[in-house]
């Protein structure tokens, strides 16, 4: 298999009858093996009979249903583990992004041998205020803590060598943060590609504050996992040592003030600054303890399902 494209969608039956008949368009020019795989997550329209037909029509054309609405991350994340192309594209079912630039990541990721390009959406059509600001923000301080020079982490439309896709896990909101994922995992061969951004022609944007805000965490939360993921005891560790070393030397500085300078003074169990080492050294053993746990999670941690498949429409080999 040459191409995968892969496609996440919530509620938008609309769109997929002319996205799908845009994708063909664009890809009868040329003689390549390809995959169609929509993943559905967990739409309440009738998106899913809507795939259901496109897969009678197309052999290539795919499917995955999923129970319930897990987020886009599980749905990229199925639809990683099913695909078969040695590049794989990703983009949105809304069309906003446009299947005209399939073709062209396609030639640049086995032309250029590159690991990851991302779209840039350099003009857009959305809310200055509402989306075009804070996506501004985000990506400034994406590119500040990642070190990767791209405009635009969440656009949608992205390219990606199969052994990428096949060696992240991308969970929890962390679709955005894919090239952030792939650098760390030793693909560093990353670019982007200025692509066109279209006005929303169907339904509604799933853009919310909430998503903003918590695009900042998963950033955060993706520089941790990267700087003490493997090793929390680095951290965890160092903290509690340093804690623990306060704690015992002003106790035993207490100590000794007591014994030879004020042996007439108040008891060392009326002095806070006992409490406060005492304290220091308790919290400096919690959080050294908080190290072993760390490192038994991660050498034991769980592989539970994320996400829960009611559907499938793979053709048998």
């Amino acid at each position: 298999m040459d191409l995968s494209i892969i496609i996440p969608l919530l509620n938008e039956s609309e769109s997929l009858d002319e996205l799908h008949d845009w994708i063909l368009n664009e890809l009868k020019t040329v003689s390549i093996k390809y995959e169609i795989i929509f993943i559905d997550d967990g739409s309440i329209d009738n998106s899913w009979e809507k795939i259901q037909i496109l897969n009678k029509r197309n052999k290539n054309t795919k499917g995955i249903r999923f129970l319930k609405n897990y987020g886009k991350s599980q749905a990229l994340h199925a639809g990683f583990l099913k695909c078969s192309g040695r590049v794989v594209v990703t983009l949105d079912a809304d069309l906003q992004d446009s299947p005209s630039e399939i073709l062209n990541l396609y030639n640049r990721i086995i032309n250029e041998k590159l690991d990851v390009i991302s779209g840039w959406k350099k003009k857009r059509y959305d809310s200055i205020i509402f989306k075009n600001i804070p996506s501004k923000i985000f990506n400034w301080a994406a590119r500040k803590v990642s070190g990767i020079k791209i405009h635009d982490f969440n656009c949608g439309i992205k390219a990606y060598r199969s052994e990428v896709i096949k060696n992240i896990n991308v969970y929890g909101e962390m679709h955005r943060y894919i090239p952030v994922l792939a650098s760390n995992n030793g693909y560093n061969k990353i670019d982007e590609q200025i692509v066109i951004h279209q006005a929303r022609k169907y339904g509604v944007t799933k853009f919310g504050w909430s998503r903003f805000i918590n695009g900042f965490l998963d950033l955060i939360t993706i520089w941790f996992l990267n700087k003490f993921g493997k090793k929390p005891m680095h951290l965890f560790g160092l903290i509690g040592t340093i804690m623990l070393i306060i704690g015992f030397f002003s106790s035993l500085y207490i100590g000794i003030d007591k014994l030879y300078f004020k042996t007439q003074g108040r008891l060392i169990t009326e002095r806070p600054e006992f409490y406060i080492a005492l304290t220091t050294m308790i919290l400096g053993a919690q959080f050294f303890v908080a190290g072993f746990v760390g490192e038994l999670i991660i050498k034991y941690q769980n592989k539970a399902k994320r996400y829960r498949i009611i559907s499938t429409l793979f053709n048998k080999k």
